[in-house]
């Protein structure tokens, strides 16, 4: 009697040992889960700056009398800061660790901030775009990698997805701050930055709860500082998102840098919070369809990706020729859906295939391939459009980026199946 009752006993003990087990586990899943998102606030922040002045450009623009190559030229400031950082911060990053890249970079971000709030001249909206870039090519190697870090081996998807949301929520709700202010205050300006001020020193205070880390010490004999690259063996997967991003990319840009200028003066409308409230919906869609799609394999949402880009430059062309302004917000929202589905399939393959000590490198490649379009086709289009007309240079726009995300599709069609 005596031996069943310690054999009851002791399974009676067993039994919520393994209970408890399990609950340990999902209690660490949980806490790991919120970290990521935590984590993830920092990018949000930093990328509410990326966009905060889009629906000032008009005011701006009419105070100091620019053109529209010249508004464009400023946009493109932004980009090859961006650019400049990338080449740097996501191999330093990887190098040194996250934190001695993210405090430079959030302290430039603060510095353009102020720039924003005291310009008086086109010279100093270039700075202060040139100094915001730099910020965000610091956030989208070295920051993003680091929400990634934060989800480990455990959770690379749920990392991969935090980073991505992260970034275009941020980009969306950076116009809709400066958009309903604009409307409501008279003198916005000072007022749209101490707000983006506040939210920077957050994200501070969120890099120094950051995991410490850096190169495994194997590797830093091998370390020198280069042109970005990613192992042979990964070529494709950053190939593929490339190919799917940039085109995605290179929309919301255009409709982040001519989007007031083609409402303004096109479809007559003049507020500015009708098009922060625009660039706000096109990236809460690319945040949006991220969730609904997150289940989804890589290969479906790039073809999702490059379709939905492929139909916003059909909208676009059929917005400018018939002066309808819901074909242009529609434009909007599936441009969004083509960057966030592009970036999300990119950021997870990063995820799932890079080694960790080449993260953010992987990460500032697939920006780089990104963003150069996003440079030169809004741009140049800008120029065009002050030769031309807006008609003209945007149609011409429309069919360059189609045929970009067309063939994304064909290569994705062709090759991703037989990975």
């Amino acid at each position: 009697m005596n031996q069943a009752h310690y054999k009851e006993t002791s399974t009676l003990h067993r039994q919520p040992r393994a209970s408890e087990t399990q609950e340990t586990d999902k209690s660490r899943h949980n806490q790991q889960s919120r970290r990521i998102w935590i984590a993830s606030w920092m990018v949000t922040a930093v990328f509410i700056l990326a966009n905060l002045p889009t629906p000032l450009y008009v005011f701006w623009q009419q105070e100091m009398g620019f053109s529209n190559g010249t508004l464009t030229l400023v946009f493109a400031a932004y980009i090859v800061g961006l650019l400049m950082a990338l080449l740097f911060a996501g191999q330093l990053s990887d190098r040194f660790g996250r934190k001695s890249v993210l405090y430079p970079g959030l302290a430039t971000a603060i510095l353009a901030c102020l720039l924003f709030a005291t310009a008086s001249s086109v010279i100093a909206l270039v700075g202060a775009r040139f100094l915001s870039g730099i910020s965000i090519g610091v956030i989208v190697s070295a920051g993003m990698a680091a929400v990634m870090d934060v989800g480990g081996s455990e959770q690379k998807t749920t990392a991969s997805l935090a980073a991505s949301v992260a970034m275009v929520l941020g980009a969306g709700l950076g116009p809709l701050l400066a958009g309903i202010l604009a409307e409501i205050i008279a003198q916005p300006v000072i007022p749209i930055f101490t707000i983006e001020l506040v939210l920077l020193i957050s994200a501070f205070l969120i890099v120094g709860i950051l995991p410490k880390r850096g190169m495994e010490s194997s590797q830093q004999s091998e370390w020198r500082l280069k042109v970005p690259s990613v192992p042979s063996a990964n070529r494709l997967h950053l190939a593929f998102g490339i190919a799917v991003f940039a085109p995605g990319i290179t929309a919301t840009s255009f409709v982040l840098s001519l989007g007031p200028s083609l409402l303004s003066k096109l479809l007559n409308i003049k507020s500015p919070l009708i098009s922060g409230i625009t660039a706000c919906v096109m990236f809460l869609a690319a945040t949006g369809i991220q969730f609904m799609l997150k289940k989804q394999s890589v290969r479906t949402n790039f073809l999702i990706g490059a379709t939905a880009t492929i139909l916003s430059m059909v909208s676009i062309a059929l917005a400018v020729h018939f002066s309808i302004v819901l074909l242009f917000v529609i434009a909007a929202i599936l441009a969004g859906i083509g960057q966030g589905l592009g970036q999300l399939g990119g950021l997870t393959l990063i995820g799932v295939h890079v080694p960790d000590h080449r993260r953010a490198e992987a990460n500032a490649v697939l920006n780089l391939g990104g963003y150069i379009s996003a440079a030169l086709l809004p741009v140049g289009t800008g120029y065009l459009i002050d030769i031309t007309s807006l008609a003209i240079g945007a149609t011409i726009f429309t069919a360059i980026l189609s045929i970009m995300a067309g063939t994304a599709m064909i290569f994705v069609l062709t090759r991703f199946q037989k990975e």
